[in-house]
């Protein structure tokens, strides 16, 4: 650029001010990454949901029981196509910071109603076999280091069964969706239930329904909550979609405060450096007012203040999203799967440099604007 050399040197006039200013865009743009890559961890299930799927759990709460007996009258509904059942397992591994979901499941349609969680073959064939079989996530696996054939032993306080679980590892299993969960553990249905009290053989903890079209999904929920109506046990189904959803909101309306954070943090960076742009150009005014003494127009002075508040957003913006791209995967590592998997996205990336960029633009734009009408006579008076 013809002019770089003289907007540099106005940048570094006062250089400890345009540090400060440089680390606000940084920080605001680290925290931009952080937030938006944060709600797209908790609302990434109700995103990658299928849409063919419905989720059926006691009408009072998920911790509430469901009868076995229902699977077969709800595979009985027109438009469903398969039917599974799961609980929770709720165990400990080695130690309770470790979390991670743990499921017992129906192992006869686990994979028909919910196909893109892929185990191979052979593995799923060696977990029919052994009763004490157990299948991990690739995430779980990775974490703890655990390689097929590892003997997994997990305590259990629930259902009034204390002691030490031991499972073998037969199989670990990869999402073939982007952002899926492979955080999960999955045992044997029955091996679970002979061990439980007789007060809990024969429910199950909620159903999943896998649908012939996602056009069936009203009506297929309809039909199931009215079959159950009345009953001791009487249902709520929603889509997989709005399950998840509504699990999210169970933490609180997470983008709502996300959007207010990010909205405090941008408006302030919006004063910071339109205040910063202000007092540069006063303190120039007097060789901004030469500039347009030796033939400089209005608008290369108003183009000069707005190429300095650009070129901090760019700094500050690519620093912070670069801190954000060595920072998070650090930061989700360190959690131990206490959210779920945080991704950064090349659309984050994106927004936040636009972002950036507009705020540069907004806060070098009344103070452009007031160099560019500044008088000349008046402005000389000054020095």
């Amino acid at each position: 650029m013809k002019f770089r050399g003289l907007i540099f040197a106005n940048l570094f006039r006062k250089k400890l001010r345009l540090i400060l200013t440089v680390g606000s865009f940084a920080v605001a743009l680290f925290l931009f990454a952080f937030l938006a890559v944060v709600r797209g961890a908790f609302t990434r299930g109700a995103d990658i949901a299928g849409a063919d799927r419905l989720v059926v759990i006691n009408r009072v709460s998920i911790i509430q029981p469901l009868p076995l007996a229902y699977r077969d009258k709800i595979q009985r509904i027109p438009g469903v196509k398969f039917v599974t059942h799961n609980n929770w397992f709720g165990g400990v591994y080695q130690d309770e910071k470790n979390f991670f979901p743990q499921f017992v499941i129906d192992v006869e349609n686990q994979r028909k109603v919910i196909p893109e969680l892929v185990v191979p073959e052979d593995q799923w064939q060696n977990f029919l076999k052994d009763r004490q079989g157990a299948i991990a996530g690739a995430k779980t696996a990775k974490r703890f280091g655990w390689k097929i054939g590892d003997r997994i032993p997990i305590k259990n306080i629930a259902y009034g069964v204390a002691g030490t679980w031991e499972f073998n590892l037969d199989g670990v299993y990869h999402s073939e969706r982007a952002g899926g969960d492979e955080g999960q553990f999955w045992l044997q249905w029955d091996y679970f239930e002979e061990r439980m009290p007789a007060s809990f053989k024969g429910n199950a903890g909620w159903y999943v329904v896998k649908l012939d079209s996602p056009e069936n999904a009203a009506g297929v929920a309809k039909a199931i909550d009215e079959m159950t109506a009345n009953s001791s046990f009487e249902t709520k189904t929603d889509t997989e979609s709005a399950f998840a959803a509504n699990w999210v909101k169970q933490f609180g309306n997470i983008q709502f405060l996300i959007m207010t954070i990010g909205s405090v943090v941008f408006f302030t960076l919006l004063l910071v450096t339109g205040n910063t742009m202000a007092i540069s150009v006063r303190e120039r005014a007097g060789e901004l007012a030469v500039l347009k003494a030796i033939g400089f127009s209005d608008r290369w002075v108003l183009f000069f203040v707005l190429a300095e508040a650009l070129t901090i957003a760019i700094v500050g913006g690519v620093l912070g999203l670069g801190l954000a791209l060595l920072a998070i995967p650090a930061l989700g590592a360190a959690l131990n799967g206490m959210l779920p998997t945080l991704i950064l996205s090349p659309a984050i990336l994106s927004l936040g440099l636009a972002t950036a960029l507009l705020v540069g633009l907004v806060s070098g734009l009344l103070p452009g604007i007031g160099a560019m009408r500044m008088r000349v006579v008046n402005a000389l008076r000054r020095v």
